[in-house]
C-alpha cells in the first residue's frame, strides 16, 4: 500500500488509533475461546487470511509478559562468539525438549487443543539463532549415535522426536537409568516407528476391524447402545501389539480391565469373541442363564492368542459401570496368577487397564491402585495403563471441568510412571509408544501410561446428541476422516499398500461378520492356562465335607506355632501372649480367640493350601490379638511361626496393607476369583471402614455370581461390637450385608467362641463351595474370660450355625427364650447368672445368612410350650439383624406365640458418643431382654 494511502487508512479506520488496544483485547479473547466474543467479531477473526506454513498465532500479552519476566532477571553475560558459551546453551536446549517438548507435540487429531508457546523450546530463549544452524556442537547424551551435530539438524531432530505425534513425559522420574533408557528408545529413531510392510498391513487390519465392527453394528442395530470405539480405533492395533510383543518376551497370561467404551470392539477384535454371539445379544437372544445376567458391555471373556513366543491366555475382567473400580480387581487377579506360577518378577502375567480420560483423573480408586503398585502385598511387576482420551467425559468437554492438571494423566506422576501421549490418528506412532511402554514395564517392573489422544465420533452412547453440548467439537468430528481412511491413504501415498488392497481387506472383514466367524487370526481355543474351577462348581451349603481334625495333630500344630527361636527376642507383651499359647498347646489353659484363629491357619497351610491375609494392621491385629509377625526387638527382623509349620506346607502371607479399603478389598476379590484354593482374607481395621468399600460389596462380592457366574471364596473380617467407642467404631453395618443377601449368594456369620472361628475359617477351605464369607468379628471378646474353648472343641470340626442353651436349665421351666448374636450374648449370660433367672433360655444364632432354619428348629423343639420369644441386639432397631431377619425368627417360633424386640431404639447414628449413655443403654436392653412378662 502506498505510504499516503496507508496514512489515510490509519487516520480513518476503526481498527486503528485508540480502538487498536480494544481490538487486540478482543482478538486475544478470541484466541483463548472463540465463543467469548460477539458473533460479528468472531466472523471477522475467523476470516482473517491464513498464511501457509506459519506458526499458530500467540497472544501478544503472553509474549509481553515473557519479556517483563526476563527484564526482572539479573543480566546474563554471554561472551559473543564463545563456542563454550554456545555449547552450554545447546545442551540446555536438548534438556528443554526432554522436559517440555510434549507441550508442543501434535497430539490432538481434531486440532482443538489451544496450547501456549513454550518459551523454553525457542532458540532465542537459549541465546541461539538460525545463524548458528551450520555450526557443530557436542550433543551430550542425546541418543542419535553421533557425538556432534549441526545445530540446524539437532533442532530439527529435537522437534521431530519430542514435538511430533508422541509427547513423552518422563523427566519427572528420579531414576537416571530409567530416563536414559527412554531417551535412547525415542531419540535414536526420532520417535518414528521402524515397521515392515507386513507390520503396517497388520496395523491397517486392526483399524479396519475397529471401524468395520462399529459401522456394522450401527447399521444392523441402529440406536442400540454400544459405547462405540469410533475415533479411538487405534486401541485395537495397540492391544494386539501389546499382546504379541508380551508373548515374544515370554508372557503366558494377559489380564485386561476396561469400562464400557470400546469394550464390544475389544471383545470381538482382540479376544476373538464370535460376532454372531454378540449379534444375538443385541437381538435379545441368549442361552439359558443361571442368575440375572448383565448387559453386554459389562461382560468378560477368555481366550488364547497365538504369538511368536507361544500362546498367551487372555482374560477380560467382568466390570460394572463403576468405571475405574475394575483396576484393583485386575491387579488382584494378576497377583493370584503370578503366585500360582511362582512368578516374582511379573514376567509371566501382564495386567492391562484401559481408562477414560475423565475417569482416570476423577476416580479416587485410580490413585489408590497406583499407590499399591510397588507395595509388597500388591505389586505385580508393573502394569500398562491405557487412556482412551476422547477429550470428553459423558457430556463435559472442557478440561477445566474434569480435572485441575494439564493432562488427565497427572496422577501417574505420583509413582513416577512414564507417560507417553500419542496422537490416535498416527497409528505408527501408537505402535512405537506401545513397544516402548511394554519394554519399559518388563525391564523396570513399574507402571507405564499410554495416553491415546483421540475423539468420540458419537455421544456418550449412540442415543445421545453430542452437538447439544459440544457444537464446535462435533462440527469438526463430522468432517474428520476416520483413522482407517487416514492410514489407508498414507500407505497408498507411500506405496506400501494400495487403496484397492485396503478395500479388499475391508470387504473380507465384512464377510467374516456376515458369516458370524471369528475375526481375530491369532485366536486359539483355550488350553490349560487357568486354574480348574470344576471341583468347586455345583456345590451348595448342605454338601457333606470332612472337617474334623485329629486331636494329636492339632496339639502338634499348636506347639509348632507357639514357638519361636530364642535368638529372636520379642516385645514383653507379645512374649506373655506366646507364653500363654504354650500353655494352651499343652492343655493347661483354654484357648483364646487369637490362638484358635492362628491354629486354623496352621491347619490350612499344613494341608498344602495358601493363606493370604491383608488389612491395615493384619500382622499384629488391630486389637493386639494375632501377632502372626514377631518383630525382633534388637534388629527389627521378623519371624512368622505360621511360615514354619511343616516342610511341605502351603504359603502363609500376612500383609499390613496400604491405608485403603476399596482398592485393597477389590484387589482381594480379584485374587479369589482367580484362585479358588486356600483362604484369602481381608480384614477391616474397624468394621465401619467397610463403608469406603461399599461399591465392591454391592457390585462384585454380593452379585458377581448372579451377574457373571463368577465364584469367589473371599473372607472378610469386620470388627463389630458396641463397647462405647462412639458412632464410628461400633458397627460394621450388619444390616447392609443382610440386605444384600439373596439366592444364597454369600454367608454372614457372627461367631462367639474361639472354636467357632477355628471351624468357620477351616470350613471356608474344606467345604468344596466357593462363596464370600462376611464375618462380624469381635473386639472385646478377643480377651473375654468366657470366650474360650478347648482343643477338643476345635478338633470336632463343626461350625455350629446355632448354639443352644449351655447352662443346666430345665427346658420345662423356661418361660422366655432370648435369641441373639455376638457379644451381647455374654452380657445376657452374665446378667442371667447373676440374677439366677432359670426361666430364661438364651440361644445364639451364629450364622444369619443363609438362615439356619433346620438347626434353629431343632434347638427350639424343647421350647414349644414357651409363649415369649425375644430378639435381642445391641444395634439400633433400624440397624443390625432385626429388620432383615425378623421374618426368619417369626417363622421359627411355635405357632400362636409372639416375637418382641429388645435393643436400642431406631437411630440415625450407629451408636452414641458418650460412654455413660452407652452403658445406660446397654444395661437397659439386657434387662429388657431378660424380663419375663
Amino acid at each position: 500500500m502506498p505510504e499516503g494511502a496507508m496514512k489515510a487508512w490509519l487516520e480513518s479506520s476503526h481498527l486503528s488509533g485508540s480502538n487498536a488496544a480494544y481490538i487486540e483485547e478482543l482478538y486475544e479473547s478470541f484466541l483463548d475461546n472463540s465463543q467469548s466474543v460477539p458473533a460479528q467479531w468472531r466472523e471477522i477473526f475467523e476470516n482473517l487470511p491464513k498464511i501457509e506454513g506459519a506458526e499458530v498465532e500467540y497472544k501478544h500479552s503472553a509474549i509481553r509478559d515473557e519479556f517483563r519476566e526476563l527484564a526482572k532477571q539479573p543480566a546474563r553475560v554471554v561472551v559473543s562468539g564463545s563456542s563454550d558459551g554456545k555449547q552450554v546453551k545447546v545442551l540446555q536446549l536438548i534438556n528443554a525438549f526432554r522436559f517440555r517438548g510434549h507441550q508442543n507435540a501434535n497430539l490432538d487429531p481434531l486440532g482443538l487443543w489451544q496450547r501456549d508457546r513454550v518459551r523454553d523450546l525457542q532458540l532465542s530463549h537459549h541465546d541461539l539463532s538460525e545463524n548458528d544452524f551450520d555450526k557443530e556442537y557436542n550433543v551430550g547424551s542425546y541418543a542419535v549415535g553421533s557425538e556432534t551435530m549441526k545445530l540446524g539438524d539437532l533442532y530439527k531432530s529435537l522437534r521431530k522426536t519430542y514435538c511430533g505425534s508422541i509427547g513423552a513425559e518422563y523427566m519427572h522420574m528420579t531414576s537416571t537409568e530409567e530416563k536414559r533408557w527412554i531417551q535412547s528408545r525415542l531419540e535414536s529413531v526420532q520417535s518414528q516407528a521402524q515397521l515392515s510392510a507386513a507390520e503396517k498391513e497388520e496395523i491397517l487390519k486392526g483399524l479396519i476391524a475397529a471401524d468395520g465392527l462399529e459401522k456394522y453394528l450401527g447399521a444392523k442395530f441402529p440406536g442400540a447402545k454400544r459405547f462405540s470405539l469410533e475415533g479411538g480405533d487405534a486401541l485395537i492395533p495397540m492391544l494386539k501389539e501389546l499382546i504379541t510383543r508380551a508373548g515374544q518376551h515370554g508372557t503366558k497370561e494377559v489380564v485386561m480391565g476396561m469400562a464400557h467404551r470400546g469394550r464390544l470392539n475389544v471383545l470381538v477384535n482382540v479376544l476373538g469373541k464370535n460376532p454372531s454371539k454378540l449379534f444375538d445379544e443385541f437381538a435379545g437372544k441368549h442361552d439359558d442363564l443361571v442368575g440375572s445376567g448383565d448387559v453386554k458391555y459389562h461382560m468378560g471373556y477368555s481366550s488364547d492368542f497365538v504369538t511368536p513366543g507361544g500362546n498367551v491366555h487372555l482374560a477380560l475382567a467382568f466390570n460394572p459401570s463403576h468405571l475405574e473400580i475394575v483396576n484393583p480387581v485386575v491387579m488382584g487377579s494378576v497377583r493370584a496368577r503370578q503366585d500360582r506360577r511362582d512368578c516374582d518378577d511379573g514376567d509371566l502375567v501382564l495386567p492391562i487397564t484401559i481408562h477414560g480420560d475423565s475417569a482416570i483423573a476423577g476416580q479416587g480408586v485410580v490413585q489408590e491402585t497406583f499407590n499399591m503398585s510397588q507395595a509388597r502385598a500388591f505389586k505385580v511387576g508393573g502394569s500398562i495403563r491405557i487412556v482412551v482420551n476422547n477429550q470428553v467425559g459423558f457430556t463435559t468437554s472442557n478440561a477445566e471441568d474434569t480435572r485441575s492438571g494439564e493432562y488427565c494423566t497427572e496422577i501417574a506422576k505420583m509413582v513416577q510412571a512414564p507417560i507417553l501421549h500419542v496422537n490416535g490418528d498416527d497409528p505408527e506412532a501408537v505402535i512405537l509408544a506401545t513397544q516402548v511402554a511394554l519394554d519399559f514395564r518388563n525391564k523396570f517392573k513399574r507402571d507405564v501410561v499410554l495416553d491415546l489422544v483421540c475423539y468420540r465420533r458419537h455421544g456418550h452412547n449412540e442415543a445421545d446428541e453430542p452437538n447439544a453440548t459440544q457444537p464446535l467439537m462435533y462440527q469438526k468430528v463430522k468432517k474428520h476422516p476416520t483413522p482407517r481412511q487416514l492410514y489407508a491413504n498414507k500407505l497408498d501415498a507411500e506405496g506400501s499398500i494400495r487403496l484397492d488392497k485396503a478395500n479388499e481387506l475391508a470387504e473380507y472383514y465384512r464377510k467374516l461378520l456376515d458369516e458370524g466367524q471369528c475375526t481375530v487370526e491369532q485366536w486359539r481355543p483355550m488350553t490349560e492356562h487357568s486354574v480348574d474351577w470344576t471341583p468347586y462348581i455345583g456345590h451348595d451349603w448342605d454338601d457333606e465335607y470332612e472337617a474334623a481334625i485329629d486331636l494329636d495333630r492339632l496339639k502338634a500344630l499348636a506347639n509348632s506355632i507357639s514357638s519361636y527361636p530364642e535368638s529372636h527376642p520379642v516385645h514383653s507383651r507379645v512374649k506373655k501372649i506366646y507364653d500363654d499359647r504354650k500353655k494352651m498347646a499343652k492343655g493347661e489353659k483354654l484357648l483364646d480367640w487369637g490362638f484358635a484363629e492362628s491354629l486354623a491357619y496352621a491347619a490350612i497351610v499344613e494341608e498344602g493350601n495358601r493363606v493370604r491375609i491383608t488389612g491395615q494392621d493384619a500382622g499384629r491385629g488391630t486389637f493386639f490379638h494375632r501377632h502372626a509377625v514377631l518383630h525382633n526387638q534388637t534388629d527389627a527382623s521378623t519371624y512368622l511361626p505360621l511360615q514354619n509349620v511343616s516342610k511341605d506346607q502351603g504359603p502363609f502371607e500376612v500383609h499390613d496393607s496400604v491405608l485403603s479399603e476399596v482398592s485393597v478389598l477389590a484387589f482381594e476379590y480379584g485374587y479369589t476369583t482367580a484362585e479358588p484354593k486356600g483362604l484369602t482374607i481381608w480384614e477391616a481395621q474397624f468394621g465401619d471402614f467397610a463403608n469406603c468399600a461399599q461399591v465392591v460389596f454391592d457390585q462384585f462380592i454380593s452379585s458377581g455370581e448372579q451377574k457373571w457366574g463368577r465364584l469367589c471364596g473371599l473372607t472378610m473380617l469386620l470388627p463389630h461390637g458396641y463397647e462405647g467407642q462412639g458412632p464410628e467404631h461400633s458397627s460394621a453395618r450388619l444390616e447392609r450385608f443382610l440386605q444384600l443377601c439373596a439366592d444364597h449368594n454369600m454367608q454372614v456369620c457372627v461367631p462367639s467362641t474361639p472354636a467357632q472361628v477355628f471351624n468357620m475359617l477351616r470350613r471356608q477351605v474344606v467345604r468344596p463351595m466357593r462363596r464370600p464369607l462376611i464375618v462380624m468379628s469381635p473386639k472385646s471378646l478377643l480377651r473375654h474370660p468366657l470366650a474360650v474353648s478347648s482343643l477338643e472343641e476345635l478338633a470336632q470340626g463343626e461350625y455350629q450355625n446355632v448354639i443352644g442353651e449351655i447352662d443346666e436349665i430345665n427346658p420345662k421351666d423356661v418361660e422366655r427364650v432370648v435369641m441373639c448374636s455376638g457379644k451381647v450374648y455374654y452380657e445376657l449370660l452374665e446378667q442371667r447368672r447373676k440374677q439366677e433367672l432359670n426361666n430364661v433360655a438364651i440361644i445364639r444364632i451364629e450364622q444369619l445368612y443363609p438362615f439356619p432354619e433346620a438347626e434353629l428348629d431343632k434347638v427350639l423343639e424343647k421350647y414349644q410350650h414357651v409363649k415369649q420369644f425375644v430378639w435381642c441386639q445391641e444395634e439400633p432397631q433400624n440397624q443390625g439383624a432385626w429388620y432383615c431377619s425378623q421374618h426368619h425368627f417369626r417363622a421359627a417360633i411355635p405357632a400362636g406365640t409372639y416375637l418382641t424386640y429388645a435393643g436400642r431404639k431406631a437411630s440415625a447414628a450407629p451408636a452414641v458418643g458418650y460412654m455413660s449413655v452407652h452403658v445406660k443403654e446397654q444395661q437397659a436392653l439386657v434387662a429388657q431382654a431378660l424380663t419375663v412378662e
